[in-house]
């Protein structure tokens, strides 16, 4: 990344930190944000555990700092009633002012018009586009976003990127509707409006970890992103999962029950993670935390990613855990055909 504005290795060196050091370093990045734009700001507050840390952190700086809760209808039962419960004030750590909104579509008037999230958001447009260019004949373009095969514009050698992966292949020529717009229409819209209407700017608790895509954005930015076209804070980038379960344990810090205790984990498990230190960062494997819940919450709903987790996955879990949910997602929005599609095991 030739304009990349950090590294790979200046990511590792924050990640590898001790947690006390981090915490004052994120402190920096939101004072930096919040004189920056004298003190229009607020805290994008999903009720998941990364968000709900950023938020006690937020709220032990500055009292005058809403936060913007999106109820998509998608989260989790549990999510919604301690986004209430904060908003209530039930807990003093937290700044009672939350702001609640919502989307001006529901998630079946998404998946109707636009299609299914599945996959990743990169493999549902690239799903979404070589359809297009199949139908108009345009093979060319067709090989680049279902197979990943580009050719070099200065010598003319075949390149392959980030093709489809072979499970989510029977979806190109289905007539299952793949879209990855469910977010923005869901979320992002909502957020811009309120953006629009209130001047604030967006603190936001994505952490460089959790995807290459987030990893380069901070390389290119920073966790302050003063000068992009959707200016947003990240200052958790360097954060770990386990610096969020760490704090969470340290401070006492009250979270959404979904996620069950957090304890120390008899049998950590690394597979799949981009490396060692995006996943322990400073902390040894005997200190390893977990959770006896969900370990991530989102749109109950949402595909991306569920071809690549281990049974019991997403959607076997919530079958014991929000039978209601799951069948409603199955019968009623017709998962079950797409997942069985996929590959993907449900029951």
């Amino acid at each position: 990344m030739a304009d990349s504005k950090h590294t790979v290795g200046d990511l590792r060196q924050l990640q590898a930190l001790p947690l006390r050091l981090k915490i004052p370093l994120t402190q920096q990045r939101i004072r930096d944000w919040y004189e920056h734009w004298d003190g229009q700001v607020y805290v994008s507050f999903s009720g998941g555990k990364d968000s709900t840390v950023l938020k006690h952190i937020v709220d032990s700086m500055y009292s005058d700092v809403p936060a913007v809760f999106v109820n998509t209808g998608l989260e989790y039962p549990e999510i919604q009633r301690f986004v209430r419960e904060v908003k209530a004030g039930k807990w003093d750590c937290f700044n009672a002012d939350v702001d609640i909104l919502r989307p001006e579509m529901r998630f079946d008037e998404v998946i109707k018009k636009y299609g299914y999230p599945v996959g990743s958001k990169r493999i549902a447009l690239n799903i979404e586009y070589g359809r297009m260019a199949k139908n108009r004949g345009d093979t060319r373009r067709y090989q680049e976003y279902i197979h990943g095969v580009r050719l070099g514009k200065k010598d003319g050698n075949e390149y392959i990127f980030m093709p489809v992966p072979k499970q989510l292949m029977p979806l190109v020529d289905s007539d299952i509707k793949v879209s990855n717009r469910c977010c923005d229409v869901m979320k992002k819209n909502p957020m811009h409006k309120y953006q629009a209407a209130t001047g604030r700017k967006t603190i936001i608790a994505t952490m460089a970890c959790e995807s290459k895509q987030r990893a380069d954005g901070w390389m290119k930015t920073g966790c302050n992103a003063f000068e992009s076209k959707d200016p947003k804070s990240k200052p958790m980038s360097f954060w770990t999962e386990q610096d969020v379960l760490h704090y969470i344990k340290e401070f006492n810090v009250p979270y959404c029950p979904v996620y069950g205790e957090i304890k120390v984990d008899d049998k950590p498990e690394f597979e799949g993670q981009m490396n060692w230190i995006d996943y322990l960062g400073c902390y040894e494997p005997q200190n390893r935390l977990t959770t006896t819940g969900l370990s991530r919450t989102g749109c109950m709903f949402c595909m991306f990613g569920a071809h690549l987790e281990k049974e019991p996955n997403r959607f076997q879990r919530m079958k014991v855990t929000h039978p209601k949910q799951y069948a409603y997602c199955m019968d009623k929005l017709g998962l079950r055909e797409v997942l069985e599609y996929i590959g993907v095991p449900y029951e």
